[in-house]
């Protein structure tokens, strides 16, 4: 039997299901296909890093599943629609008697998946489906009603149940019978997508890099519940773009987790808080695959929709550039300019000040976040997004909004992180940097060319609960 492995945000050989259960029962070789879909992922607003980032893991892998005698094919399709015929008529050619993959959630994905193994199924070729993008299947955890959990609390203790069985690693791969099939050439550029501004540098690709960060970050998961909401110090994993390509698995990142903890998260309460992180990515998993309204720009509180929200494009500009004349909004919409990843605690903070002080929709937000994140993922974006602007599944209450000064002197105390952004700061004090009319008059004592505010912060939030409290 000679199977046929389709990757898409699966690039890496460890811990990969659909692999190992392809080569578990493959004994005439292995074959595998990666589909290049310009037009799909420009429509679906994948960021120019992610895209780079993701040809660069596929060459990564492409060289990994040649030691093993596995050839990686490339089909290059504009959208989708064409890849049922293109994934099984190349199975097909080469003789492949069954097909295996991992699941993919989005609505647009699971469409496409499931037409191809339609397709699939005409020609007599069988398909293997598996959980593999996260911890515990999202049709797993139910509430005694049936029906999906809508609030993360009680939804965390039923997924602490269920990852009781799913810690265990599959084995890499041993190398397969070898094929006379050669693999394609990994294209360097993609048709709609310009990676001239891409900063590669930042994260190198393969699986080798995703081991080494995640086993540097494991001599300090300790101090994560410390660290991981101050901006200026490198508290968190930086693990983000690997998990959401798959070149790292969230088993691997819970694995290395419960290792640190002797298999007790209560004893050590920096791995148990970036295991929640994990689980907050299942949550909201589940929440796309319940709720698929999500990923059709829809809010999950439906009554949401009656917002009137500005649509003022000058403010919105402002808040991509960087230039509202908030030090700490500022900063985090500038290191996503920079480098095409924002710090979490940031990604709250802007996203707020959008949704609520400028009260512009958070489907702007959302957008424009992954048109530049090189870790861009609907599930975790959707939900971040709907989360700030309270129209989400356990979103914040509307009337909690984040004051921009407090989080600044809260998280970033001394200024460091506004100031490797927003250097024409530098010269500021830090205790201006906290405080409106402060930084206001430093501004004018030492001269310097920063925006004004683009709106007052009491005005801001009033509007926002004024607006919130109608609907």
């Amino acid at each position: 039997m000679r199977a046929m492995v389709w990757f898409r945000r699966d690039l890496r050989i460890a811990d990969n299901a659909a692999l190992f259960h392809a080569c578990q029962s493959a004994d005439d070789g292995v074959v595998g296909v990666f589909a290049i879909c310009p037009e799909q992922w420009s429509q679906h607003d994948d960021a120019p890093a992610k895209v780079q980032f993701w040809i660069q893991n596929v060459a990564c892998l492409s060289q990994s599943l040649g030691k093993i005698n596995i050839p990686l094919l490339i089909v290059p399709t504009p959208r989708f629609d064409e890849l049922p015929s293109e994934i099984t008529s190349l199975a097909a050619k080469h003789e492949c008697d069954a097909l295996y993959f991992n699941r993919e959630y989005e609505v647009n994905e699971s469409e496409r998946d499931d037409a191809v193994a339609k397709a699939a199924d005409k020609l007599g070729i069988t398909t293997h489906r598996f959980h593999d993008r996260v911890i515990v299947p999202p049709d797993s955890i139910e509430t005694q009603e049936g029906k999906f959990y809508t609030v993360f609390t009680p939804y965390r203790r039923v997924w602490d149940e269920r990852v009781a069985g799913e810690t265990e690693l599959l084995a890499s791969p041993k190398k397969q019978s070898k094929t006379d099939i050669p693999s394609d050439s990994v294209p360097t550029q993609i048709d709609g997508f310009d990676f001239s501004d891409c900063d590669s540098d930042l994260w190198p690709p393969g699986e080798d890099e995703a081991k080494r960060r995640l086993k540097a970050f494991e001599d300090h998961m300790g101090q994560y519940d410390e660290q991981r909401d101050i901006p200026s110090v490198a508290g968190t994993s930086r693990l983000s773009p690997y998990l959401a390509a798959g070149v790292i698995s969230p088993r691997q990142c819970l694995a290395t987790a419960l290792n640190v903890c002797g298999g007790n998260l209560e004893k050590n309460d920096g791995a148990k808080t970036w295991v929640s992180e994990l689980t907050w990515r299942d949550f909201y998993t589940a929440v796309l695959v319940g709720f698929p309204r999500v990923s059709k720009h829809r809010p999950f509180k439906l009554k949401t929709d009656a917002i009137r929200w500005r649509d003022d494009e000058s403010d919105f500009n402002a808040w991509c550039a960087g230039q509202t004349g908030y030090p700490i909004v500022d900063a985090g919409m500038r290191q996503l300019n920079q480098t095409g990843w924002m710090h979490n605690r940031l990604r709250m903070v802007v996203a707020m000040f959008l949704t609520k002080h400028l009260l512009i929709d958070w489907r702007w937000g959302e957008r424009h976040f992954m048109n530049l994140l090189i870790d861009g993922d609907l599930a975790a974006n959707n939900g971040g997004w709907q989360w700030s602007a309270s129209t989400g599944t356990d979103s914040v209450p509307y009337f909690r909004i984040f004051n921009p000064f407090s989080q600044s002197k809260r998280f970033d105390p001394d200024g460091d992180y506004i100031k490797e952004f927003c250097p024409e700061l530098k010269d500021v004090p830090a205790s201006a940097l906290h405080d409106q009319k402060k930084l206001r008059k430093a501004l004018k004592d030492i001269d310097i060319d920063y925006p004004d505010f683009v709106v007052d912060y009491s005005k801001g939030r009033q509007r926002a609960l004024d607006e919130f409290k109608r609907i």
